[in-house]
């Protein structure tokens, strides 16, 4: 396959498989990134966090377009909505003929019910991890939502951060893809009262510092 829509028909009858098995409290969302991340969703089928065909995909999937997470496939794990549902969640990313990921199948099960319920039910609620997931229903709010993780990183308001804390935050923006974002730029700038220059050598620093790091030895130590 080397294009979703390739085998769009196959992708969109699986999605609505699933969600027919699993009921109401289940969504499946096939993405597309092959115009970028802004729209990338082309097919959804049930209701749970709230987006449609048209919206983008979470930060997660920011993080492998980007190549920061490599076969990031993750199974049976926790996410939650802005509105406070708590999912239970798997994503399988589509690869072309190079083994590069053009897309994700993502499907999420609201189990909020299922966690106020008694002790007893607590055995369909086990999950094999947890990560950090923010469904998004357009890039300004999942650029949001990663600015303002950068800040909880840093652990203090713009106004008192340092150089370095800057360094810091924006070196956690970039691992997470935020600069794929269309013009994501001029509002990282904004927020972090740098100039677009200023912008730019921040961030040649980082990536230079990465590149000259010593590697670490098999007992997990650094060679010096």
């Amino acid at each position: 396959m080397e294009r979703i829509a390739d085998e769009m028909d196959l992708l969109t009858a699986i999605v609505k498989a699933i969600v027919a098995q699993w009921g109401e409290k289940c969504e499946v969302v096939l993405h597309d990134w092959s115009a970028g991340y802004d729209k990338t969703i082309v097919a959804i089928e049930g209701n749970v966090t709230g987006r449609k065909v048209g919206d983008c995909g979470s930060n997660l999937g920011l993080e492998v377009m980007r190549g920061t997470v490599e076969n990031g496939d993750i199974y049976n794990y926790i996410t939650q909505t802005k509105d406070g549902k708590i999912l239970r969640s798997s994503t399988v990313y589509i690869k072309n003929k190079e083994n590069k990921p053009i897309g994700a199948l993502c499907m999420n099960f609201d189990i909020s019910d299922i966690i106020a319920a008694k002790k007893t039910m607590e055995s369909l609620t086990m999950t094999y991890g947890a990560t950090s997931e923010y469904f998004a229903t357009d890039v300004n709010d999942l650029l949001d939502f990663l600015i303002q993780e950068s800040i909880k990183l840093v652990g203090k308001p713009v106004s008192y951060m340092t150089k370095e804390d800057k360094l810091k935050a924006l070196d956690y923006l970039d691992e997470k893809g935020a600069f794929l974002i269309t013009k994501s730029g001029n509002k990282i700038c904004q927020f972090f009262d740098i100039s677009k220059y200023t912008l730019y050598n921040y961030l040649d620093e980082i990536r230079i510092a990465k590149e000259k790091k010593p590697e670490p030895t098999e007992a997990g130590e650094r060679v010096v």
